[in-house]
């Protein structure tokens, strides 16, 4: 019975969207639809923005719906209900005429910029009840190109800067007769001037002189800057002097003579020092060192004036967590109107930091939680040095269907963490250039975990040196982890689980997994992204490459102490094995933009590990897996390959063969191979859908008996390539989006009858829950 009035409202809603004309007065019409058809080849924006007058919504049903809920409110607008259910709603779009030939004219002046100078626009109407539709034609023509492009500079001093800039233009032989891309390329002039010393420049002053008289769709094109108000060159600005305000808040004037005044009684006491050039004002509190100070700061006494120097300034203290904010300031000296005066003031953020956390895990469907307590000191050493402790914990509950498997229990851990970065490079025989790079950092971290379950109890530790830097205008980053180590032991097992897993012959996997082992390695990684992008469309793409080598200091030890093998052919250090390993990962992605709304993405990758020396198997944490919210999304985590592997069935009180929902020692690989696309469409600037394809699987390299079907062979692994497909719901909250993905396998290499596209059941469903997007 309480679900009639649920079903009632919906069904009233549903037939109220069916009259969307209700309210259109007569002689006027409801604006159903637009819609845009063009010949032109270059889509260099959205055209849809030139529209001055668009439908209810750019989803037809939300739009009737909405509408139909306004229907639904009356014409009182005295009363409070009707207002109410209005603003819910949404009001009937009115056509209107005039707008439309705004729109032609709009459009047909696009049109025009993107270099279509011959271009014609006209519109459709199409008239039914008291709805109508309007297309709009766009009839580009043949386009006009550049045929050649030339500096023709009067400044001398300007001609001569631009001749030696190495940088190519963004305007070459061939393209398109583009506004927007010559407003790029005056943005281009401007930034290599405002970087050799031109302080007043600005792009206003760049212009360009077009030759459309050739008769041929072709333009001589001229790039130019108007003289001066003065008619004398425009002047170049060096810096004179610096001046740091460390740690408080002054409020700054400077005198005629060029010195700072305040009437700020703490100002007042500050002291004042100069260091390698540059003036250095802190209150009573050090808070941070002249080194520090000096090597974060990119404004030199001398040097000619450059916005990446203020850039550089500006991130390289805002990335220290001990400045709360950076204020950098340029003013006219009053020695020489060329010099001037730089002033940058650094306000200290809180020092101390505690947090207490509560979160959620889920492992493969297994709930747990997972409290932590840490305390962070942004300042340690006055450096901006970070020092941080976590302590931590994890429950996880394992349902009773799975407990079957001694594996399977409830377990818990705890541990600690504790970093200490540095933001520079500590590293001997560094030149300064390098130790001083803006955006650097070394990280060294220690931490211990102790994991208990009923079979046994497991500890992690580990430490490891990090170094960080970014280069190329913060589009490449790099991580060089120049030694990680990795010690795990197993003080307690239990008779049971020691004699069924650890002693078992037939899975080496297992064994190898839960054994003592040191892991000691090297690693780099290096992520390139474009992120400046020359308009709302232009794509952007990230390519991403690790490679790590594991061993080569373990190897170096035994060697000089002569170590010998065990009866697993292994050699041990303190009685540890240690593990040898090469693994190497690449990853290209791409998202095209068709209009603001509408974007496709695509994504492939590839990793190879294999191990060698003393390892016949990878440890279980460097191994490849299949399947999760960030690879092949109709099937969980952990839950896809080897290859065609599937786990061993057992049978049931009913006689029927039962298969595991995970098994995840032997549902690891060292190969691995994914290709995705992805079709976003964004509903409003909070809400977007997508539908996915995701393609791939997980190899293994050697022909281990633990894994039938699951090594790699040229002959056959096309066949085991899995398939899913699904759709997605993102809400992007500006400073993060949450991403909601429902996979449906369509090609399942572990089953018998691997083509399931069209017999889609919830047991082939995969449900995702994750924080910004896949790829």
């Amino acid at each position: 019975m309480r679900k009639r009035p649920l079903i009632l409202f919906v069904f009233t809603i549903l037939f109220a969207a069916c009259d969307t004309t209700k309210n259109i007065p007569e002689g006027q019409y409801l604006l159903d639809e637009i819609s845009i058809k063009h010949d032109t080849k270059n889509a260099t924006s959205d055209l849809e923005d030139y529209v001055r007058q668009l439908p209810n919504s750019s989803l037809p049903l939300l739009g009737k719906v909405r509408l139909g809920i306004y229907n639904m409110a009356g014409e009182d607008t005295s009363k409070w209900m009707t207002r109410t259910i209005q603003k819910i709603g949404q009001a009937p779009v009115i056509y209107s005429g005039s707008l439309t030939n705004q729109s032609k004219n709009q459009l047909l002046k696009q049109l025009n910029n993107q270099g279509y100078l011959n271009a014609e626009v006209d519109t459709t109407l199409k008239v039914k009840d008291k709805k109508i539709a309007v297309t709009y034609h766009l009839k580009g023509g043949e386009p006009y190109r550049i045929r050649d492009y030339v500096y023709d500079i009067s400044d001398t001093t300007i001609a001569r800067i631009m001749r030696r800039i190495p940088a190519a233009p963004l305007l070459t032989k061939g393209d398109f007769f583009d506004v927007d891309m010559m407003e790029e390329e005056r943005l281009r002039v401007n930034s290599i001037m405002r970087n050799v010393g031109y302080y007043g420049f600005s792009k206003e002053f760049v212009y360009f002189k077009a030759d459309t008289t050739l008769n041929s769709h072709e333009v001589n094109l001229y790039l130019d800057v108007y003289p001066a108000k003065d008619s004398l060159p425009y002047p170049r600005y060096k810096i004179n002097d610096v001046t740091i305000v460390s740690g408080i808040n002054p409020e700054l004037r400077r005198r005629s003579d060029g010195q700072i005044a305040t009437g700020n009684r703490r100002f007042r006491n500050a002291d004042t020092t100069e260091y390698k050039g540059i003036k250095i004002i802190r209150g009573r509190n050090k808070f941070l060192r002249s080194s520090t100070i000096f090597r974060n700061n990119f404004l030199r006494k001398g040097s000619y004036y450059s916005d990446l120097a203020l850039d550089f300034t500006d991130q390289a203290y805002r990335k220290m967590g001990a400045i709360k904010q950076v204020n950098i300031t340029t003013t006219p000296s009053a020695k020489d109107s060329t010099l001037l005066d730089a002033t940058v003031i650094l306000l200290p953020a809180n020092a101390h930091w505690f947090q207490a956390a509560l979160d959620g895990t889920n492992s493969a469907g297994d709930l747990g939680v997972a409290p932590s307590v840490s305390y962070s000191h942004q300042n340690l050493f006055n450096g901006g040095e970070q020092f941080s402790i976590k302590l931590k914990g994890a429950y996880e509950f394992v349902p009773g269907d799975k407990k079957k498997n001694i594996l399977n229990e409830n377990y818990y851990e705890y541990g600690i963490e504790t970093s200490l970065t540095f933001p520079m490079f500590l590293f001997p025989w560094l030149k300064k250039s390098w130790r001083e790079q803006p955006l650097a950092a070394t990280k060294f971290t220690v931490g211990l975990t102790n994991q208990h379950r009923a079979q046994y109890t497991r500890q992690f530790f580990n430490m490891g040196v990090n170094y960080s830097w970014a280069t190329n205008r913060n589009r490449l980053r790099h991580g060089l982890d120049l030694l990680s180590v990795n010690y795990i032991r197993m003080p307690w097992v239990s008779h049971e689980f020691d004699s069924v897993y650890l002693k078992n012959p037939d899975n080496p996997l297992l064994r190898e997994s839960y054994r003592d082992q040191l892991v000691a390695l090297t690693s780099y990684t290096v992520n390139y992204t474009n992120k400046r992008r020359l308009s709302p469309l232009s794509p952007t793409y990230n390519i991403r490459g690790s490679i790590e080598l594991a061993g080569p200091l373990p190897r170096l030890v035994t060697s000089l102490s002569r170590a010998k093998e065990d009866e697993y052919g292994q050699k041990k250090i303190l009685g540890v094995a240690y593990a040898e390993y090469i693994k190497g990962t690449m990853e290209y992605s791409r998202t095209l933009y068709f209009s603001k709304k509408h974007s496709v993405a695509y994504r492939a990758s590839l990793g190879l590990a294999h191990p060698f020396g003393n390892s016949d198997v990878l440890p279980f944490e460097r191994r490849f897996f299949g399947g999760g919210a960030n690879s092949i999304r109709g099937w969980s985590t952990r839950t896809l390959g080897p290859g065609s592997y599937r786990s061993k069935g057992t049978v049931n009180e009913n006689g029927e063969i039962e298969y595991p929902k995970a098994d995840f020692v032997n549902q690891t690989g060292d190969m691995k191979l994914e290709l995705s696309i992805e079709n976003r469409m964004k509903v409003t600037s909070l809400i977007e859908f997508a539908q996915f394809i995701d393609a791939g699987n997980i190899w293994t390299l050697k022909n281990y008996e633990s894994q039938p079907g699951g090594q790699f062979r040229f002959n056959s692994f096309y066949k085991e390539i899995a398939a899913s497909y699904g759709l997605g719901l993102r809400f992007d909250l500006t400073f993060l989006v949450l991403r909601f993905d429902a996979g449906m396998k369509a090609y399942d290499p572990g089953r018998e009858k691997k083509f399931v596209l069209f017999k889609p059941t919830l047991n082939k469903m995969a449900f995702h829950f994750g924080i910004g997007y896949p790829f």
